[in-house]
């Protein structure tokens, strides 16, 4: 049975959303992590963050914005690292800091995948109202 399939009195309810947002992302994990051949999803993620920093980020930086431990982050990205996606390098400017820089093997990867990435989003997002969609988002920055 499906979870489209129940009744559900008080869907209000915040018990509900939690629930309903761990399935959802256990399913789009699950996906995630077949859609890539060369990584798991979180490893993707780990990526895409990293190309949010203007200057590349050190792990304190990156653990906090992935809201995520370091020895969580570090793990992956030592994974990413050893697969040539990622490269560690002492900070100019404070050497007791690393930061972390894509590869030109990270840009071909982001490059394979773009389209398919794309149509993957639209597939998902395609049937959903932009203005509810934009509710959602600012309801889950609220949390």
């Amino acid at each position: 049975m499906n979870y489209r399939d129940f009744d559900f009195k008080g869907i209000d309810n915040p018990h509900f959303l939690i629930g309903l947002l761990n399935a959802m992302m256990n399913n789009f994990q699950t996906v995630g992590d077949t859609f890539f051949e060369e990584m798991s999803w979180k490893q993707c993620f780990v990526i895409i963050c990293i190309g949010l920093f203007e200057k590349p980020p050190t792990l304190k930086e990156l653990s906090e914005f992935m809201n995520s431990s370091h020895q969580n982050i570090k793990k992956m990205i030592e994974k990413l690292e050893k697969n040539g996606y990622v490269e560690i390098k002492i900070d100019s400017e404070d050497r007791r800091k690393q930061r972390y820089f894509l590869t030109q093997k990270t840009a071909e990867f982001t490059e394979r995948y773009n389209k398919p990435s794309k149509e993957f989003m639209e597939y998902l997002f395609g049937g959903i109202d932009k203005k509810k969609l934009g509710v959602t988002i600012k309801t889950l920055l609220e949390m």
